[in-house]
């Protein structure tokens, strides 16, 4: 990094400009270069939502068992981030129970929209929905005990900022659960590590790490808890 500011440096004094150093402004360089290194992300998908309904997912993600891991059990509070259909969101609710509650979010209105209609449909009153912003998840302050980002956090343009705007909404102890694949960002994957060094740079800790949630191993299922 240091050898990079150094060329930046030098470009601009050839080209007449004096770097302004403490602003971090090399003739724009530097913004350019940050953006160059910003990691690409898929495209959130807005297509028929019934698509996340398939035959044996439960199994197969093991969803009962990730519960288990993030002490999902009755009378807790729980946020599915990027609910998409409410896949997870209806397994949560029933989990916690009438005492619980789950807040399913979403960037997608209809997204939202689909999820309120199903728990009226299924009955299910104890899920709350939120139409979140890309960077915010937009969660009451000090509201959920677990939060899971299943196959979503590859889609978040912007993750250092939403995992930081996530804390204020963890209770003490609280578990945040992220299960993806790994992948390149704009495969509908990402790597495992780098999800671990951007919940680091927005303050969280790594606890536990899984690959039970597929059989061929690209999945993987990692569990943080915020720094104090």
């Amino acid at each position: 990094m240091r050898m990079i500011r150094a060329l930046m440096v030098a470009l601009c004094l050839l080209a007449g400009s004096a770097p302004r150093v403490c602003g971090l402004e090399f003739c724009g360089l530097e913004q350019a270069a940050a953006a160059e290194q910003q990691r690409k992300t898929s495209e959130p998908y807005t297509g028929d939502l019934s698509i996340f309904e398939s035959a044996g997912r439960e199994e197969r993600l093991q969803i009962n068992r990730v519960m288990d891991i993030l002490s999902i059990s009755p009378g807790k509070r729980v946020a599915d981030i990027g609910a998409g259909s409410g896949w997870f969101t209806v397994r949560a609710a029933k989990r916690v129970g009438g005492g619980g509650a789950v807040y399913a979010v979403d960037i997608n209105p209809e997204a939202v929209r689909y999820i309120s209609e199903r728990a009226e449909k299924e009955k299910i009153q104890n899920v709350k929905t939120i139409l979140s912003k890309a960077d915010d998840p937009l969660l009451p302050r000090d509201s959920v005990d677990a939060v899971l980002l299943l196959k979503t956090y590859h889609e978040v343009a912007n993750p250092v900022d939403l995992l930081r705007n996530l804390r204020a909404s963890l209770r003490a102890g609280a578990k945040v659960g992220i299960i993806d694949r790994n992948g390149n960002g704009e495969d509908h994957g990402i790597g495992s590590d780098v999800v671990i060094r951007e919940a680091k740079e927005a303050g969280y800790r790594l606890t536990e790490k899984y690959d039970f949630v597929k059989g061929d191993k690209m999945d993987y299922f990692l569990v943080f808890t915020a720094e104090e």
